[in-house]
């Protein structure tokens, strides 16, 4: 069953990824990855799964990993419904500081390629959403980066308002883009 994969947002390299979906009266069936498929369509190995729970309104990054451990991450709502959000942090891009952003959902088989020299983050819309995402390396506390989610020179369109998100401290500490390094 082959996966599709669509550019998305403007941004070079971000992906929009699907593939079949069979719903029937017992609920549904779909392959949520294929190795021989993203070798073919020429995209980096995924050595991890992760899987996180977040409840309304919780506003997780914008995080990223700097050389030589960035990573990129293959996105997918598994239950609910989120806001994804990026933003071109490589330096000779034209698209430098740009974002994009993508609703993602549980009803279907959809998923976001999010390559390395993005920052990324999420709202969760729904009561309840968990989003898996498999990764081209392994987190490390000692390159664990990111800027700000709300910082206005983004252009991000947030669908909660910044004082009804529910931010870490950690992740509403971070920089606006301006003020962080350069790493790509």
């Amino acid at each position: 069953m082959p996966l599709t994969f669509k550019p998305h947002g403007g941004l070079d390299g971000l992906l929009l990824v699907e593939g079949p979906y069979f719903p029937d009266e017992r609920g549904f069936f779909f392959e949520s990855f294929r190795a021989d498929e993203w070798e073919k369509a020429g995209l980096p190995p995924l050595v991890q799964d992760n899987l996180s729970r977040s409840r309304k309104n919780v506003v997780r990054g914008l995080h990223y990993q700097i050389p030589p451990k960035a990573i990129g991450k293959l996105v997918r709502c598994s239950r609910g419904r989120i806001f994804d959000a990026v933003v071109d942090l490589r330096r000779n891009s034209p698209t430098y500081g740009k974002s994009a952003s993508i609703e993602l959902d549980d009803a279907g088989n959809r998923m976001f390629w999010v390559p390395a020299g993005f920052a990324h983050g999420f709202c969760a819309l729904s009561d309840s959403a968990d989003v898996s995402y498999k990764v081209t390396g392994y987190w490390s506390k000692e390159v664990d980066a990111g800027i700000r989610w709300n910082d206005p020179a983004l252009g991000i369109s947030w669908p909660v308002a910044a004082s009804e998100a529910i931010v870490t401290a950690k992740d509403a500490a971070l920089p606006p883009l301006a003020d962080a390094p350069s790493h790509f």
